[in-house]
């Protein structure tokens, strides 16, 4: 957990909106319309780009497709054939210090508004709105509360909603650790004209005694479909930061990952435990260091559309 506490989150967005490359269209798999407030993208900045792929294509067995040849330190990350993420090489960036991380992506439909919305609900703009080509165009920021995001205006649409359980190593969930929720509720909200509702859950990592280890969790809805939670920091000495999940099939197989983690040169952050929201998370970490958290969401599970 100390690896998340100490990063600087805002170095690794800076670093990542200053990347000068016509990269690819997340998905092929679009209507042509846009899905504003999801999650539609995930980027990996990484110092060591070879045991990262080994890291992950070890684990969950994720392909990664060099783009070296179009003349970018980049990769294209895709689970059984289909595109999920990205990954940049650290040193194309002349970072002056290790920013290895995860970039989390939202979909808005107009870029510009996103960046006044922001604006005006105190945030920062760490990079205005740019082009990147085929993909779209991307702008990055910090809410009030100091966590990190990028948001996507994609020229050809945006990738489809699934109506089948993902596969094992897809992401999952997009959670917000957060030391104000009532705030950023209101801003991702209006960010990606998401519905709000709450959840009364109980704390297991012993935060929020003073209210009866209750978790002060949310979820933001569109199109009635879970896109992501807001929950009070697990530790007050945390940022506030945008935490992706992959999903994990079984309890015995979220040990069997686990076990393996090191033994591929990463690391097991926190150890499995119970989400009061069902199932068994961890956070975990590659060999560049970036954190990333690990969920059971079983086949006999509600898809998220019904939570």
């Amino acid at each position: 957990m100390q690896r998340l506490i100490i990063l600087t989150l805002g170095l690794v967005l800076a670093a990542c909106s200053s990347i000068d490359y016509n990269l690819p269209a997340v998905s092929s798999d679009t209507d042509g319309s846009r899905r504003a407030g999801k999650f539609i993208w995930h980027d990996l900045i990484s110092d060591n780009p070879k045991g990262t792929a080994a890291f992950y294509g070890g684990l969950f067995g994720w392909e990664f497709r060099s783009l070296e040849l179009l003349g970018a330190d980049y990769w294209v990350i895709s689970l059984q054939g289909t595109p999920i993420a990205g990954m940049v090489k650290q040193s194309s960036i002349k970072a002056q210090r290790d920013i290895s991380q995860w970039v989390s992506v939202i979909s808005v439909a107009d870029a510009g508004a996103a960046l006044k919305v922001v604006s005006e609900a105190g945030g920062t703009v760490l990079r205005e709105p740019v082009s990147i080509g085929d993909r779209g165009t991307i702008a990055v920021f910090a809410d009030a509360q100091g966590a990190h995001f990028a948001t996507l205006t994609t020229p050809a649409g945006d990738p489809r909603d699934s109506d089948s359980l993902l596969e094992e190593g897809a992401f999952l969930w997009h959670e917000l650790w957060t030391s104000d929720v009532a705030a950023a509720t209101k801003l991702y909200a209006q960010l990606g004209e998401l519905d709000a509702g709450m959840l009364s859950i109980d704390s297991l990592e012993g935060a929020d005694e003073e209210e009866g280890g209750k978790v002060d969790y949310r979820v933001l809805r569109s199109d009635k479909l879970a896109r992501a939670g807001i929950r009070s920091l697990p530790d007050p000495q945390m940022p506030s930061l945008w935490m992706p999940y992959l999903r994990v099939e079984s309890v015995e197989r979220l040990e069997q990952l686990l076990r393996r983690v090191p033994e591929l040169g990463g690391e097991v952050l926190v150890p499995a435990m119970p989400r009061p929201a069902g199932g068994y998370v961890s956070v975990i970490a590659g060999p560049s260091g970036a954190p990333i958290a690990l969920q059971t969401w079983g086949n006999d599970q509600p898809l998220l559309k019904d939570l």
